[in-house]
């Protein structure tokens, strides 16, 4: 049997929750190995975790200019994309933005978005980075 992306997941973080501090990739990666071969054929041992938030963390940052949060915006607009929180600053020239968006109504999924964003950082000559909410959860908890 083959597992879905969204049940590799959820063993993975399964297995980042039951280590907590002692997680490193490698312990991670054994471990995850080691679940998927006990499964094999039984989805009725999968880990339950709650379900995914379907949602993002967009954080960028740049020389500021006219239409850089309008360029996003309407990005994610296109995507119906969701922006649930935004903060922003400008600071002297430089501006510096972070989202939580919710994605889980568009029809495209994380990487499509992140290339559809990495379009504006050509135009706009600014760094855009998009990461799932569970994994920023994950990599920040302490």
């Amino acid at each position: 049997m083959k597992l879905t992306e969204e049940e590799l997941r959820k063993i993975a973080l399964s297995v980042i929750n039951e280590m907590g501090e002692n997680a490193s990739p490698e312990s991670v990666k054994k471990a995850v190995a080691q679940a998927v071969d006990k499964i094999e054929g039984n989805t009725d041992s999968l880990p339950k975790q709650e379900s995914p938030s379907g949602r993002i963390i967009l954080t960028s940052f740049g020389l500021n200019r006219a239409g850089v949060v309008a360029a996003i915006t309407k990005t994610l607009s296109e995507t119906d994309c969701d922006i649930q929180d935004l903060s922003q600053k400008i600071i002297g020239d430089f501006f510096t933005m972070i989202m939580i968006v919710d994605i889980s109504s568009s029809k495209k999924n994380i990487n499509d978005i992140q290339k559809d964003l990495g379009k504006i950082e050509g135009e706009m000559n600014i760094k855009i980075f998009v990461q799932h909410e569970d994994l920023f959860r994950q990599m920040h908890r302490i």
